[in-house]
Formats: structure tokens, C-alpha cells, sequence
């Protein structure tokens, strides 16, 4: 598809219109000047979904306590209506700035719900500690935690689960932590899973440039200069700076990932995504590293459009993760 040139608003159905805004104008009450968040404001605004042993729209799900202290644990998504012996299975990380959401939110538990039952797959979507109040690499350890915890008892998923092929998945800040976990598991041998495929959509990297499409996309939805610049400063250590290896992954810093056993990448870019630059300049990176990666673009979509089930594109989107998975599946 060709890369978008405009600069005009994407065109929107109203409905979507309207959730943009109510979500935007909640989130930013969130923010203080000081560098934190009204905590218990965003926790009463966020609506959350309960784990269900009986089948919703053909998906069961539980939830798994991996570390109580920490507040780290994941919600499995069995799909039902599959006659399946044997479903692949995606560790699942949600997006929101490392800052807002769970696996029990409204949306994210309604997207997971989506992908187990068209998939179909197992899904396990992970909990973990957000910032400011649980700065880097808290993120990454909890999503390491949960990968790590399910390799020595894969007795917490159904039978039907193969965990011989497992895929790691996220979007926006999520599919930086699933990149970041990915670095781990190259590094720590698992015992039982194996991980045969990355599904990184809209990647929420950064670094200390601007690039053209963060200074010609002003005013897009969800994402903007000042909040992603917020987002890099209460996550990243004191004294960094936004070409740290965790925001610029494929810049100054970046880790070498040549001799790696880094999986197969599909990598997901919207038009009027402001970070799209910055996505990819990491697909193209995967590729000068020697690792096999797949460009799917969306010239008309936004940052985040995969939650609006009203879109299209939100539907043709699971199509291609599936085809994705069935070709990574059956190599």
C-alpha cells in the first residue's frame, strides 16, 4: 500500500469520533504537572470486564495469579466453539503509555475475545506494574515473569494449548514490552514454550529526533509530542534521554540482535499514526539484522484503530495476524 501524503483528518465513522474524544479528554484529566497520575480517577473511569467460565461469544476466560505482591497476573482466553485438538498460543501485551489499562479492561478484554475466537488461539494477555509509580524495567520484568511462569506450569492452560508454537504480541507501548521480552527469551533458554512468531502492531518507539511524521501529524488522535514525551520521561531512567535502547531500539543504543534467534516479525503501520517513522525504521532495522519481517501498512487508519470493532480495518487486520500465525504455524 503507499504511504500517505495528507495532512488533512482521517476520516472517521462518528461513533469513532466520539470514543476518541470521551478518551482523550479522560486520560488527559489524568495527567498532573508534576510528572504523575490521579490514579484512583483513571481506575474508577476504567471499565472492566470479569473473567467468565461460561462461553461469551464462544470464548471462555480465567485469570492466573503469577506474583500477587507485584500485582502480576494474566487472563487466558479459550476459544470454545473450535474443534481444534491443538491451538497455537499468544502471549498478549495491551497498550496504553506503560500508564493506563489491564487485561480486564472493557476494551482490550473484548479484542483478545476477538483474536482466541477468529484465530482461533489461546490467548494469555499479561498484567503488569505501570508508570510513574513503576518506572522501567519494571514492564519488562513482569512481561518476562508471566512468559517465564508459564514455561514451568504449563498446567495452568488447557489441553488444547501448544505451547511448541507460541507467539508474543502487543500493540502501542505493549508491543514495545513484547519486543523487550522477546530480548529476554533470546537470552533465558525457555524449558517447554517455543517462540516461533512476533505480532508487533503500531510499536510505541521513540527517540530524541523529530521525525517528519511527529511534526506533520499534529492533532491526531491518542497520540501527540507532548504525551509521548510525558510517557518517555516518568518511564526511562533518570538522566536518559529517548535514545535509551527501551524507546530507540533500532537508533544509537540499540541492542545487536544479529546472532539472535529473534522470530519472525509482522510489523503493523497506520497513516496517521505519529509514530509511524519510528516503527518503520525498526521493521527496516529487523531486516538489516537478518531477521525475517513482514510490513503490513494502513495509509487511512489511526494510532489504535484495532480497538474500534466498527472499523473495517479492525477486522481485515485479524485476517492477516491469522495468516500470519497459520503460515509461522505449520513451517
Amino acid at each position: 500500500m503507499p504511504e500517505t501524503t495528507q495532512t488533512a483528518k482521517p476520516a472517521l465513522p462518528w461513533k469513532t469520533r466520539l470514543s476518541i474524544f470521551l478518551l482523550s479528554a479522560v486520560t488527559d484529566a489524568g495527567f498532573r504537572s508534576d510528572g504523575t497520575l490521579n490514579r484512583r480517577f483513571l481506575n474508577f473511569i476504567d471499565r472492566k470486564s470479569r473473567p467468565n467460565p461460561n462461553p461469551i461469544n464462544g470464548v471462555r476466560t480465567f485469570d492466573v495469579s503469577v506474583d500477587p505482591t507485584r500485582d502480576v497476573w494474566f487472563r487466558v482466553f479459550v476459544p470454545t466453539a473450535s474443534t481444534s485438538t491443538s491451538l497455537p498460543v499468544i502471549f498478549f501485551f495491551h497498550g496504553g503509555g506503560f500508564s493506563f489499562l489491564s487485561p480486564a479492561s472493557a476494551a482490550y478484554d473484548a479484542v483478545c475475545r476477538r483474536y482466541a475466537r477468529r484465530i482461533p488461539a489461546v490467548i494469555i494477555s499479561s498484567n503488569y506494574r505501570l508508570t510513574p509509580e513503576h518506572r522501567y524495567p519494571a514492564p519488562y520484568d513482569d512481561g518476562f515473569g508471566v512468559l517465564k511462569y508459564v514455561d514451568q506450569n504449563r498446567d495452568v492452560l488447557p489441553e488444547i494449548a501448544d505451547v511448541s508454537k507460541c507467539f508474543l504480541a502487543g500493540d502501542s507501548a505493549g508491543a514495545n514490552l513484547a519486543h523487550h521480552v522477546v530480548l529476554r527469551a533470546c537470552r533465558e533458554r525457555l524449558r517447554e514454550l517455543k517462540l516461533i512468531g512476533l505480532i508487533s502492531i503500531q510499536p510505541f518507539f521513540g527517540g530524541v529526533e523529530r521525525t517528519e511524521a511527529e511534526t506533520r501529524l499534529v492533532g491526531m488522535p491518542l497520540v501527540s509530542v507532548p504525551r509521548t514525551d510525558w510517557i518517555w520521561k516518568v518511564f526511562l531512567p533518570d538522566g536518559s534521554d529517548r535514545d535509551h535502547e527501551a524507546a530507540n531500539v533500532s537508533g544509537p543504543n540499540a541492542v545487536d540482535i544479529s546472532g539472535m534467534d529473534y522470530p519472525k516479525t509482522l510489523v503493523v503501520v497506520a497513516g496517521f499514526d505519529p509514530l509511524r517513522d519510528w516503527q518503520k525504521r525498526y521493521y527496516e532495522w529487523l531486516r538489516k539484522s537478518g531477521k525475517e519481517a513482514q510490513l503490513i501498512e494502513y495509509p487511512d487508519m489511526i494510532h489504535a484503530f484495532y480497538i474500534f470493532p466498527e472499523l473495517p480495518e479492525s477486522s481485515q487486520l485479524i485476517t492477516q495476524v491469522k495468516d500470519f500465525i497459520t503460515r509461522r504455524s505449520f513451517i
